[in-house]
């Protein structure tokens, strides 16, 4: 549960310290337009827990705006923010479909850190819902867009991601190992106090539970260093409060837990309350001092109580049962084994239950998933009837156009036709006349109706010889004789 927690931390403080990015040439807005959009989506994040309505109204808005002016990486934001929104309210199935949007609109303007940090926050929906396979995947797809993406603090994110997966089960240790060792790297590299300090209580568990302990040690103390006077010590001090108890060193074990309880209560934090004083009340316990131990668990069971920490108090009515039947108090002894029973079987119950929710979870989600795709489809199909109602209309218009031309183009070779046709038909009367105008009238006809004249005999004719200007002209004007 505290490694959950631990891990759960670094996950929420990589998506705070996350700035809006402008990817290059996205968008025909002017920095006006873009800048209101980026200003939405940051208000937005001011009211994530403390007024989500009006975070997912002003994400909303931002996106709206962001889609009108083609701002394609605004509306990726608003998306993930709107998500973000319904993770913190447990609104799983409503998380993963804004998530998904925003990842689509990321991949398709090639944003490998806003790819990242999309397949970061999937992750952590599945891995909250116990889906360890999915919530892996997710996370070396984000640690493989953080390494294209060449961001050294994501990498170090998703490498830290995997480790807490890997790190549920004991068979997959060395694995989880491997990559909190590669993150631990990245720490110190990027000189990331908090993120080492987590990392290295999580290293540190590996070998406690490994039996190394002087390993253990090592990471727990240096874990320590990192965290400084931080909040986050308080992890390192419980945890070194249980190794001391198991080797025994029971004064530098109560220390421990002493100074991880004052951090908690300082802050308030009531998980690490009951853990702090779980972790004094089990010293106690082992030194043989039960009274000692039953009223630091008495103490640790009213907050678990109130806050419903089921594992928690799981364990505490076991030590409590335990304490009391070395105590002698054999009807507290069953009271505690007896709470103890039940709350295991309620956690038995959570965990069917959570196994059956995840089985309706993913029906729900392919189902959500069909019906966007089915939108989709819808989508496409009507796009494509309006590309060929376009096309159409063009093709039609077109038509008329070049249709107008034919018809343009055949009524002037007809007025062309007729114009030629009038000019011969005029120079032929004047070629008819000319020919009358020259010769006999019988041998004018017989040329023009035979193309040739057959030789006549004449006993007397007259020939004039003419060789004077406006002869045609005066030709014209003369009958045959």
């Amino acid at each position: 549960m505290k490694l959950k927690r631990v891990f759960f931390c670094l996950y929420i403080l990589s998506v705070s310290l996350y700035g809006l990015t402008q990817t290059k040439a996205q968008s025909t807005a002017g920095e006006g337009d873009t800048a209101l959009v980026n200003t939405l989506i940051q208000q937005s994040k001011e009211y994530f827990t403390s007024d989500p309505e009006k975070a997912i109204d002003l994400s909303t808005q931002a996106k709206n705006f962001a889609e009108k002016i083609h701002f394609s990486n605004g509306a990726a934001y608003a998306l993930k923010n709107i998500g973000i929104v319904y993770y913190f309210q447990g609104k799983h199935l409503e998380a993963l479909n804004n998530y998904s949007q925003s990842l689509k609109i990321f991949e398709e303007i090639k944003d490998n850190i806003g790819i990242a940090n999309l397949y970061s926050n999937i992750g952590v929906v599945y891995y909250d819902r116990g889906d360890d396979a999915k919530a892996l995947e997710n996370y070396l797809q984000s640690l493989k867009f953080s390494e294209l993406a060449g961001d050294k603090f994501r990498i170090l994110t998703a490498l830290n991601n995997v480790g807490a997966v890997y790190n549920i089960k004991t068979a997959t240790y060395d694995k989880a190992l491997e990559y909190y060792l590669k993150a631990l790297q990245l720490c110190e590299e990027l000189n990331k106090k908090e993120e080492l300090g987590a990392i290295c209580v999580n290293i540190g568990s590996i070998y406690f539970e490994k039996n190394d302990d002087e390993k253990a040690l090592f990471y727990f103390n240096k874990s320590l260093k990192a965290y400084g006077n931080s909040e986050g010590s308080l992890n390192s001090y419980n945890a070194l409060g249980k190794l001391y108890k198991k080797e025994a060193e029971y004064d530098l074990a109560l220390k421990s837990h002493d100074q991880a309880l004052a951090i908690a209560e300082k802050l308030n934090n009531k998980i690490s309350i009951v853990q702090s004083l779980m972790g004094v009340g089990n010293v106690y316990k082992d030194q043989g001092n039960n009274r000692a131990a039953l009223l630091y668990f008495k103490k640790a069971e009213i907050p678990a109580i109130e806050i419903q920490a089921n594992h928690e108090l799981k364990d505490l009515y076991q030590e409590m049962a335990s304490a009391y039947s070395k105590a002698g108090d054999y009807s507290n002894a069953f009271k505690y084994q007896t709470l103890f029973s039940n709350i295991k079987d309620t956690l038995y119950n959570v965990d069917t239950d959570k196994k059956l929710g995840t089985l309706q979870f993913d029906f729900d989600l392919q189902k959500k998933q069909s019906e966007i795709n089915l939108l989709t489809k819808d989508n496409a199909l009507n796009e494509l009837e309006l590309k060929r109602q376009k096309f159409a209309k063009t093709a039609l218009g077109s038509g008329l156009v070049l249709v107008f031309f034919i018809t343009l183009l055949i009524f002037r070779n007809y007025r062309n036709k007729v114009k030629v046709n009038k000019l011969l038909d005029s120079q032929k009367a004047q070629i008819e006349q000319l020919l009358l105008n020259i010769l006999p009238a019988e041998v004018a006809t017989e040329l023009q109706s035979k193309g040739q004249a057959t030789p006549r005999y004449y006993e007397q004719a007259s020939v004039l010889f003419t060789d004077f200007v406006g002869f045609t002209r005066i030709a014209d004007s003369l009958s045959p004789q």
